[in-house]
């Protein structure tokens, strides 16, 4: 039987973690035993589940990082023991998903990959992979990922340092860890990410692109949209402006959505979901906040009942809010220019206006509100490009295409 072992930071839970528990029951499903290595929590999979070390070998690591800025550079002895583990299930495929979050030793994993010859499967839900630290640099425009990253303006952002500042070190240690193993497919889940790579020291890797996608099932058109608005308290001719993070801060466009309200008419209701109390607290009259929701029934009737959804972040791989959002057969309106968010809108799905311009947003959001019919046409494409079971089955085919090429 083939074999696949994913690697993440954590197994069936956030969506990196979900993600590949549903690759992992797609792999399962077409015949492959199915593991997933995992740094932290308790979980529950349909896979074979193998921890990459301790509570106290997670906490050690950050510690580290935090001393030396060497993030994924510790964990030696907890890597060295999942390493054997390897070596004992003879993997077909080595996915990795997120090898940052204080767990793993990459150079020690990497040398194994290298060693062995292992296919390996790479997704890329971040950017740590080719800079000296940070997982996003597009919010402060930083572009030393291209070169070096000499001096690192993001040393106390995630995974943050307050001490020593190594990024040029890293650059160059990821830079000969990275390119080691010969087989390396790069799966970047947007094409905006796709790109990056290109200027990247992981550009000799081969590269195959692959989205996210979502549930559309759980994510769908309401039968009775109307009674779902007045039961959420929108009343008739009333406009509902939609914004949701998991986390909301300047980069997911917080004090951008103040701007936009005040330019907009009384009649639009304007709500936020994703809000700290503290956060819901000190909105802008003319805002809600609410709290974030695990319940996807719930989450899915405010996106169904938006007029539109509202995504002014700075900085984003691929946001599944605004999937989320289309599968709902919500228009979504976004920046240009901030990462994956713009490619997933077209014309007929929604607007997308440049960077900051508040004056453009307020105009494309009164011409989506205005454009009933593109409700239909946002449904059609989220089935067409974001079903999730066809972007798993993706990497299975992806899997069966590598090992006939071996």
């Amino acid at each position: 039987m083939k074999k696949v072992v994913q690697i993440n930071t954590v197994a069936n839970s956030g969506s990196t973690g979900r993600i590949a528990e549903e690759i992992g029951k797609c792999a399962i499903a077409h015949g492959w035993e199915s593991y997933v290595a995992y740094g932290r929590g308790n979980p529950v999979s349909a896979s074979h589940l193998i921890r990459v070390g301790t509570d106290m070998d997670m906490r050690w690591h950050g510690l580290e990082t935090r001393l030396l800025d060497n993030h994924g550079l510790s964990s030696r002895r907890a890597t060295r023991a999942f390493v054997r583990r390897l070596r004992e299930i003879k993997p077909d495929i080595v996915h990795l998903h997120n090898i940052h979050g204080y767990y793993l030793n990459y150079e020690i994993l990497f040398d194994y990959l290298a060693e062995e010859g292992v296919p390996v499967v790479w997704t890329l839900h971040d950017c740590w992979s080719f800079t000296g630290h940070c997982s996003h640099f597009i919010f402060t425009k930083c572009e030393q990922w291209k070169s070096g990253c000499l001096h690192c303006a993001h040393k106390r952002v995630y995974p943050g340092a307050v001490c020593l500042s190594r990024s040029a070190k890293n650059y160059k240690d990821k830079r000969e860890s990275f390119t080691k193993p010969a087989n390396v497919t790069m799966v970047p889940v947007s094409h905006w990410m796709e790109g990056l790579l290109k200027d990247s020291f992981l550009s000799g890797h081969k590269v195959h692109c692959i989205s996210n996608g979502v549930d559309v099932d759980a994510f769908a058109p309401l039968q009775d949209r109307a009674a779902a608005r007045r039961s959420l308290g929108i009343g008739e001719g009333r406009k509902l402006i939609l914004g949701v993070s998991s986390v909301w801060n300047d980069s997911k466009g917080l004090k951008d959505f103040g701007r936009i309200r005040a330019l907009l008419p009384q009649e639009c209701v304007m709500v936020l979901v994703g809000m700290s109390p503290e956060q819901a607290r000190n909105l802008p009259d003319g805002i809600t906040g609410l709290g974030r929701t695990r319940n996807q029934q719930e989450l899915a009737r405010w996106y169904a009942a938006a007029d539109v959804f509202v995504n002014p972040t700075h900085a984003d791989t691929f946001p599944t809010v605004n999937m989320e959002a289309l599968a709902c057969g919500t228009p979504v309106v976004t920046y240009a220019g901030t990462g994956g968010s713009e490619e997933q809108v077209d014309k007929l799905t929604g607007r997308v206006v440049p960077e900051g311009d508040i004056s453009a947003m307020v105009t494309a959001i009164e011409d989506v509100v205005a454009r009933p019919e593109m409700r239909e046409a946002c449904r059609e494409r989220a089935l067409r490009l974001y079903n999730n079971a066809d972007r798993f089955s993706e990497y299975v085919d992806l899997y069966e295409e590598i090992l006939r090429n071996k």
